[in-house]
């Protein structure tokens, strides 16, 4: 999973990185100068997998892991269209946005922050963006759907029609996440990774001084956002920066003397596999435990392609525990014994928590 990070300059945009990620990126001018973006791959921290690696004693222990990328949008730079294209690209290629916005007192600001503006006008500019590809796209359809086969000159025209259909929604101000997509139209627009359509996280970056309101601000901005596939969280981005610097008794102190009840990343994280619709299963056992990632609506045959695709072709049945009664059995075997490992096939709807043993034949 891939989540960029955007934001007006200024916005602290890099610190949440760095409290995200336990960085140690440059702060202070990133967004007006250099197009490079950081990159960060981050744990995803379950103690889930913990619990399960105690109990296994495995060689190894892997957690499930999200890439954020911190990248520069200079003020405007999507209305002027001079986005660099590589960072255009970054931001396409996310599977989900989190848009850090201003909501503390600036020294060197000459405006005091209006959290709410920014995020409009961030939205505009990605909504210009997202307009002039449809309109460049809808020109060479007007010519493109007159050549080819009869299915591609079909094919166009549904595209077309669809397009045309956004392209108003757009101009209205509305994201096309809002749209209201069938699963077929998603299809037919996945190529185009409008920057609109993708989910996202709204960052009110506070003061430490109003972490105590974070929650009323959060209840607030959700109401005032209204937007599907949208969320809204309130962090103090130069704090937790430091508490993610800290090791975890000295991190633990400090939480509890500014009333902040867990740190941003696993509160982030789990915020974000909720607007994606995700959800961990797990796999354990003596030389591995391990947590995968699947949409919620998977089956046990996509869970098994999530961990190797001999394992979905050749997929015979899963064996399946929840996580909590395995931890009451203790092993596998004691599961098994008391009849709590259930044999599920490939159209089984895995569940969060999940922990499966896929049954394959290699021949297949």
């Amino acid at each position: 999973m891939q989540v960029t990070i955007v934001g007006l300059p200024g916005s602290g945009k890099t610190t949440v990185f760095n409290a995200l990620t336990g960085g140690h990126a440059e702060t202070g001018g990133f967004s007006g100068g250099r197009a490079a973006p950081n990159v960060s791959v981050v744990k995803v921290p379950d103690e889930r997998v913990d619990r399960l690696a105690a109990l296994f004693a495995p060689k190894k222990t892997t957690y499930a892991d999200v890439t954020y990328v911190d990248v520069a949008i200079p003020a405007g730079a999507a209305r002027e269209g001079t986005i660099n294209p590589d960072v255009l690209a970054q931001i396409r290629n996310a599977d989900a946005l989190l848009h850090v916005t201003r909501a503390f007192e600036d020294a060197t600001s000459p405006e005091p922050p209006d959290p709410w503006r920014d995020v409009e006008n961030m939205d505009l500019e990605f909504t210009v963006a997202d307009l002039t590809v449809i309109e460049k796209r809808l020109e060479k359809l007007k010519t493109q759907g007159r050549h080819g086969s009869q299915s591609e000159r079909d094919l166009a025209q549904r595209e077309q029609e669809l397009l045309g259909r956004i392209e108003p929604h757009l101009s209205d101000g509305k994201p096309i996440r809002s749209f209201g997509l069938t699963a077929d139209e998603e299809l037919l627009l996945r190529g185009y990774r409008f920057l609109t359509q993708k989910p996202v996280l709204v960052v009110l970056n506070i003061d430490e001084g109003r972490i105590g309101e974070a929650a009323a601000l959060e209840s607030a901005g959700r109401e005032r956002y209204g937007q599907p596939e949208s969320d809204v969280a309130a962090l103090a981005g130069k704090i937790e920066a430091e508490i993610a610097q800290l090791a975890e008794d000295d991190a633990r102190l400090f939480m509890d003397d500014l009333g902040i009840s867990e740190p941003s990343r696993g509160r982030v994280i789990s915020l974000t596999y909720a607007l994606l619709g995700l959800f961990s299963f797990f796999t354990a056992g003596e030389d591995e435990c391990r947590a995968w990632t699947l949409r919620i609506g998977s089956s046990a045959v996509d869970a098994a392609g999530a961990i190797h695709s001999d394992l979905a072709r050749g997929f015979i049945r899963a064996e399946v525990i929840g996580y909590e009664d395995l931890l009451e059995c203790g092993s596998m075997a004691e599961a098994r014994k008391r009849g709590l490992l259930r044999q599920e096939g490939k159209a089984y709807e895995v569940q969060d928590g999940d922990v499966l043993q896929i049954l394959f034949n290699v021949a297949r």
